[in-house]
């Protein structure tokens, strides 16, 4: 399954880009099994996604938790919760 990660904010500093398009196995169904296996390939992933709590997602720019399904061709995007006064 191939799909569009797009990173925000504090994620795209950690990672040097604004975008990756990555290969995922077929075990990859949600936006949480997709931040797991970003994570599993190391840095710059690993340290990005090391604060997990913060970290809100998107999937073809509709809000999405980590049981929403994910597959081939989508666009996920993570990113920090938006605050505001």
């Amino acid at each position: 399954m191939k799909v569009k990660v797009l990173y925000f904010a504090f994620l795209r500093d950690a990672m040097g880009r604004t975008s990756d398009e990555v290969e995922a196995p077929d075990s990859v169904a949600t936006v949480g099994a997709l931040r797991e296996h970003l994570t599993s390939l190391g840095d710059p992933w690993a340290r990005a996604f090391a604060s997990v709590k913060r970290i809100r997602a998107s999937v073809n720019q509709q809000m999405a938790s980590d049981s929403d399904p994910v597959k081939d061709g989508d666009e996920v995007a993570f990113f920090p919760p938006v605050t505001g006064g």
